[in-house]
C-alpha cells in the first residue's frame, strides 16, 4: 500500500513550500472545493499540469474571505498569475436546490460543510486578491467562469447577467478544459518575465511586466476570454447582439445563445464578440479536441488520488463517490438541452489509451481501501467511448449540437467493441473482482441499427455484457420524461425506445437468472412540461411498475438550451415561443404526480387532475378517489383514456 509525504501534495501552506525548498512559486491557485489531489479535481488537473511542464504551483483551497483576508496573503505574491478555480460545480447548483433552498451538504468541502465557500467565489476572490495585489495578473477557469464567459441568465439572482468579468475584476477567462491554454498563458508570460530581468529593469516589478504582458500581447490564445475598449471585427467573427439589447429584448438573447452553442460545439470555431456598455468581451475560439497521447499525459500525472492529509479522519463527499472509479474519455455528443458538458468539454470524443487507463485501475487497486470494485468506468457518457465520425471532413464542417438528436447522424461510427476491449482488459486484471458502470449509459447508441453490422453486432454484444458484469443490482439510465413534445426539446430520444431497453434488460435478467433493477431518472417543470404532462408520465411509469426515485426539479444553469427556453420564452433554434412553469406553485403542481403512491399525495393529484381537464386519469393515480363525474364526463373520461392508450 502506498504512503505519501506532504511533499507529494502541491503545498498549501508557507511550511509547504519550505520542506521543498521554495521561497517563492510561480502561480498560486485559489480553489473553493476541498484540495484533493485526484484527476476529476479541476484544481488539482490545472496546478499538475503546470507542475509537470516546470512551474512551482502552489495551492489555497476554500480560503477564509472574511475578516483580514490572512489565507489570500500567506504565500505572498506569484511570480506570474493568481489562478481562480472556484469548484467542479457551478457555485450555486452545489449550495442550493432548484427551489433555491440551502442543500443539505456541500459535496466538495469536508464533513460537507456548508459554510467553506462563498457564494460566486469567482467574484469574491477576484475582488479580494484584486485589492490585496492590483498589480499582479488573475486567472478565472472553471465552471463557473467558463459558463458565464458571455451574457446568462443567473437563475438565483433572477436576472440577465453580464460577462462574468464585469464582475470580477480578472483579467482573462480560460473557458473549457484548461490545460492547453494555461500551458500556453505561463510559457508566454514567463518568457516576458525573463526578457524583462534581461533588460534590467529594476524599477518594474515581475508582476507589472506581467499585467501589462496579458493586457497587450495574450488576447489571441485560444480558448480564452477578455475585455477590451476597442476591437476590429475579422473575417468570420460572431458579432452578438450586445448585453443592453439582450437586457432589452428577451428574443435577442435566444438569438445570441444559438451562435454560442453552435461555436461551441465546432470543430473548428469562430471568434465572437459582444458588447458590454463601453467595452467589448471577445472570446477566442476553442483549441481543437485533445489528441489521446494530450489526454493521456494528463492523466498520467502524478496523482496521489487522495485528499490532502490536513483533511484526515474527513469525508468529503464528493470525492467518496468517485474514489474508486477510473474516467476513460472527455467529450459527450448527446447535447442534453440541460446539460453543460458540451459548453465545456465540446461534443467530440477523446479517449484515453488502454495503456493508460489501466495504469491507473492499478493505482486504484493498490489504495488502503480498495475491496476488489471499481465503482465506476465511465465518463461524460458511459458508452461513448471510441466513437467518432467516420468521414472527418463531414464533422469539420458541422454545426449541430447533437450528434444523435433528433437522429443519429449516419456518419456516426457507433460500435462498441472498443469500449468492450477495455472492460475485458480491465476485468482481466488479477486485482479487479467487479468493475461496475455507474456513468449514464445512452441506451439509444445501444438500440441504434446502422448499415455497419459489426457495430450492430457489437452494441448487442454491449448490452448483454453490461447488464450481465457490469450492473450493481441497479442500472441507471436517463429517459427524463415520458412526452415526445418534451422529450424534442430536452434532445433525448422517444420514451418508445425506453420501452425497448427495459424489454431487453428484463428479457437478459430472465436469461441469465438475475435479478436487476432498472432505475429511470426523469425531470419535472423543464420548458415545455405541462400538468398533463407530467400526469401522464405518472400513469406510463405506475404502468410499468416504477415508484419514481431519481427525479427533480429542473434547475436553469448558465449556458443551456433549456436555461435560454426557461428565461427568454424562446426556442434559440426556431425561435417559436415555449411555456415554462416558474412559480413555486406551479413546480410544485408537476412534482407531485412523481409520487403519486404517497397517500398524502393522492388527494391533491386528484383535485389537480379534474382542474386541468385529465378526469380519465383518475383512476389509474387515484383508484380509491370517491368520484363524483357526471355520466357525460364519465363518457368523456373513456373516449380520453381510449385514444392516449392507442397513442402509447
Amino acid at each position: 500500500m502506498v504512503e505519501y509525504r506532504l511533499t507529494d501534495f502541491l503545498p498549501t501552506t508557507k511550511k509547504e513550500m519550505e520542506l521543498r525548498g521554495w521561497e517563492e512559486v510561480d502561480v498560486i491557485l485559489f480553489s473553493a472545493d476541498a484540495y484533493v489531489d485526484h484527476p476529476s479535481f479541476g484544481a488539482a488537473v490545472i496546478g499538475r499540469t503546470l507542475e509537470a511542464a516546470g512551474y512551482r504551483v502552489a495551492i489555497v483551497p476554500q480560503p477564509d474571505w472574511h475578516g483580514d483576508f490572512r489565507d489570500f496573503k500567506k504565500l505572498g505574491r506569484p511570480r506570474l498569475f493568481f489562478g481562480i478555480a472556484p469548484g467542479c460545480m457551478d457555485s450555486m447548483v452545489n449550495k442550493y436546490t432548484a427551489n433555491r433552498r440551502l442543500r443539505s451538504e456541500d459535496a466538495y468541502s469536508p464533513d460537507g460543510r456548508h459554510d467553506m465557500r462563498p457564494e460566486y467565489p469567482t467574484i469574491v476572490y477576484s475582488r479580494i486578491l484584486r485589492q490585496l495585489y492590483p498589480d499582479v495578473p488573475i486567472i478565472l477557469g472553471g465552471i463557473e467562469a467558463s459558463l458565464r464567459r458571455l451574457t446568462h441568465y443567473d437563475y438565483w439572482q433572477d436576472s440577465l447577467r453580464p460577462c462574468i468579468l464585469c464582475d470580477a475584476q480578472a483579467d482573462l477567462i480560460i473557458y473549457g478544459m484548461g490545460e492547453k491554454p494555461i500551458l500556453e498563458l505561463a510559457r508566454r508570460l514567463s518568457h516576458e518575465v525573463q526578457k524583462a530581468n534581461t533588460a534590467n529593469e529594476p524599477h518594474r516589478s515581475d508582476a507589472t511586466v506581467v499585467v501589462d504582458f496579458v493586457a497587450n500581447t495574450c488576447h489571441d490564445i485560444p480558448q480564452t476570454v477578455y475585455l477590451s475598449s476597442t476591437v476590429t471585427p475579422q473575417d468570420g467573427d460572431i458579432i452578438l447582439h450586445s448585453h443592453e439589447e439582450c437586457l432589452k429584448d428577451k428574443r435577442s438573447q435566444a438569438e445570441n445563445f444559438r451562435h454560442i452553442e453552435e461555436q461551441s460545439n465546432m470543430m473548428h470555431a469562430h471568434r465572437i464578440i459582444q458588447q458590454v456598455g463601453k467595452q467589448y468581451v471577445v472570446a477566442n475560439p476553442p483549441y481543437p479536441p485533445m489528441t489521446t497521447e494530450e489526454l493521456d499525459a494528463s492523466f498520467d500525472l502524478p496523482y496521489t488520488r487522495v485528499p490532502h492529509p490536513k483533511y484526515k479522519n474527513k469525508r468529503i463527499p464528493a470525492y467518496e463517490m468517485i474514489r474508486h472509479s477510473v474516467n476513460i474519455h472527455r467529450g459527450c455528443f448527446g447535447g442534453c438541452a440541460f446539460c453543460t458538458i458540451s459548453a465545456h468539454q465540446g461534443k467530440f470524443i477523446t479517449c484515453r489509451s488502454k495503456e493508460s487507463i489501466l495504469r491507473e485501475v492499478k493505482q486504484v487497486t493498490q489504495m488502503n481501501d480498495y475491496k476488489g470494485y471499481l465503482s465506476d468506468l465511465g465518463g461524460p457518457s458511459a458508452n461513448m467511448y471510441g466513437m467518432h465520425g467516420r468521414n472527418i471532413s463531414i464533422c469539420e464542417k458541422c454545426k449541430r449540437p447533437s450528434c444523435i438528436h433528433p437522429q443519429i447522424c449516419p456518419n456516426l461510427d457507433t460500435d462498441h467493441s472498443k469500449l468492450l476491449e477495455i472492460y475485458h482488459a480491465v476485468d482481466a486484471m488479477p486485482e479487479v473482482k467487479k468493475s461496475f458502470i455507474g456513468s449514464g449509459v445512452r441506451y439509444d447508441l445501444l438500440l441504434y441499427r446502422s448499415k455497419d453490422e459489426t457495430a450492430n453486432k457489437a452494441a448487442r454484444e454491449y448490452t448483454r455484457e453490461l447488464i450481465m458484469r457490469h450492473v450493481s443490482g441497479r442500472l441507471k439510465v436517463a429517459p427524463e420524461h415520458t412526452s415526445d413534445k418534451v422529450l424534442h426539446l430536452m434532445r433525448k430520444p422517444s420514451f418508445q425506445q425506453f420501452y425497448e431497453f427495459k424489454r431487453q434488460f428484463d428479457r437478459i435478467n430472465r436469461e441469465e437468472g438475475l435479478k436487476q433493477q432498472i432505475i429511470p431518472y426523469f425531470i419535472s417543470s423543464h420548458p415545455g412540461c405541462t400538468e398533463a404532462d407530467m400526469a401522464e408520465l405518472a400513469v406510463l411509469t405506475k404502468r410499468l411498475d416504477f415508484q419514481l426515485e431519481q427525479v427533480q426539479d429542473f434547475t436553469p444553469t448558465p449556458m443551456t438550451v433549456s436555461t435560454e427556453m426557461w428565461y427568454t420564452g424562446f426556442d434559440p433554434y426556431t425561435l417559436e415561443p415555449v411555456k415554462s412553469a416558474k412559480s413555486q406553485k406551479e413546480k410544485l403542481a408537476q412534482r407531485q404526480f412523481f409520487f403519486w403512491y404517497k397517500p398524502e399525495e393522492r388527494r391533491n393529484i386528484e383535485q389537480s387532475l379534474r382542474r386541468i381537464g385529465r378526469t380519465d386519469l383518475i383512476q389509474e393515480l387515484c383508484p380509491y378517489a370517491n368520484h363524483r363525474t357526471s355520466p357525460r364526463a364519465q363518457e368523456s373520461s373513456k373516449e380520453k383514456r381510449g385514444r392516449h392508450r392507442r397513442h402509447t
